[in-house]
């Protein structure tokens, strides 16, 4: 009888024992287990996102955001040649498009994020007095500084800008061009050129360069930013996680306070 009781009473701790310490689920165990997110993103959101990350790691503490900022296109070159990453967030449409075409991208996650203005700036004082796009043929402008046309979307948006004016071909002929938005705006602050052509969120970031003009939404395409997350994704439940977290209120305040509105 001893030995009865005995053997009942082990079986009752050992069922006590698993029930207060249940197996942990799947779900449970993936939430917990730490993940790095490689996020390629156009380097006019590089302030925001640096800013949006300390953010994120409250948000999802087991979460590493690192980040490679780099102009849109050459982000695009990277992925198609099989650069690892995760998200992807362009300052244009043509390049997320050129990966939606490769299939590269996770078409369900592709949402429009944010917007921006395309700008004419010059160094701290305007010293020629520019105050329109067209001011860039004065003789008295010897160097523009912009994008490069084929691979940063500030390089595009500029030359829709300057063909709608039809003064291309006189830009053409003083301009030198910059990897990224970046360097055109490291330029103009260096007082390297005379002028150069970013997005509102750039120059809003400086106190060397002054706005000489915004360019009339007439004159070129939207600035959109999409967003998607790679199909190759090594961390597709984080990665979807993130795009969602980029669409929250608190990432919304973030974007409008670097000054890009939030796309409808």
């Amino acid at each position: 009888m001893k030995k009865l009781w005995m053997g009942l009473l082990a079986g009752m701790l050992c069922l006590s024992a698993c029930t207060a310490n249940p197996a942990p689920n799947e779900d449970e165990n993936n939430a917990a287990k730490p993940a790095e997110l490689l996020i390629s993103a156009a380097a006019s959101m590089t302030d925001c996102l640096t800013e949006l990350a300390e953010l994120y790691k409250v948000a999802a503490p087991n979460v590493t955001l690192t980040f490679t900022f780099g102009s849109s296109g050459s982000l695009q070159s990277q992925i198609e040649e099989g650069a690892p990453a995760d998200v992807f967030i362009s300052a244009a449409q043509k390049q997320m498009n050129a990966l939606d075409e490769k299939d590269l991208i996770d078409k369900d996650t592709r949402k429009d994020l944010l917007v921006n203005e395309v700008v004419l700036i010059t160094p701290k004082g305007n010293p020629l007095g520019l105050s329109s796009f067209t001011d860039v043929t004065k003789d008295e402008v010897a160097k523009i500084a912009l994008g490069e046309l084929g691979s940063v979307p500030v390089g595009q948006y500029s030359e829709e800008i300057f063909k709608h004016y039809e003064i291309m071909d006189a830009v053409s002929a003083k301009a030198v061009y910059g990897s990224d938005v970046r360097t055109v705006l490291t330029w103009i602050e260096n007082g390297e050129a005379d002028c150069g052509v970013v997005y509102a969120t750039d120059a809003a970031i400086s106190d060397a360069v002054d706005v000489a003009a915004v360019a009339p939404a007439e004159s070129h395409k939207e600035v959109v930013y999409p967003i998607a997350m790679i199909k190759d994704s090594k961390q597709p439940e984080a990665a979807k996680a993130f795009i969602d977290y980029c669409f929250s209120e608190e990432a919304a305040a973030i974007f409008t306070k670097y000054g890009f509105a939030l796309a409808k």
